[in-house]
């Protein structure tokens, strides 16, 4: 992918969770591998009031920007948080929970690095 042809709602949501201290940010490009959305980011919290922070001001930055309203699931939990920004779809996780499921490896196929602490 070139500088041209950047995802300006890719960009605001890894701007956003680099903001907000999200942990151990993954980027999956899913365009040609799934039809759910172009893109899968998978970051970390360290509590779960961490995730559940980052998880609403990531969606009122989304809607604000102009790409309409995110679909939240898990918030009230906040143990795994999926945000559904359309062609963006963010999971967040407390690491004991994001380990166990390790989505990286497999929605990756072959592409991510290993969840620390589950190689």
């Amino acid at each position: 992918m070139t500088k041209a042809d950047t995802d300006p709602l890719l960009d605001l949501v890894l701007a956003q969770l680099d903001a907000d201290q999200a942990q151990d940010v993954v980027s999956i490009p899913l365009e040609g591998k799934s039809s759910i959305a172009d893109h899968m980011i998978i970051a970390s919290g360290r509590s779960t009031r961490q995730v559940a922070s980052i998880a609403q001001k990531l969606a009122e930055k989304i809607k604000q920007a102009g790409f309409g309203p995110v679909k939240l699931e898990g918030l009230p939990a906040a143990d795994w948080v999926l945000l559904d920004a359309g062609d963006v779809v963010v999971h967040l996780f407390r690491p004991e929970v994001r380990s166990f499921y390790n989505l990286e490896r497999m929605w990756a196929f072959g592409d991510a690095p290993p969840v620390a602490g589950t190689a």
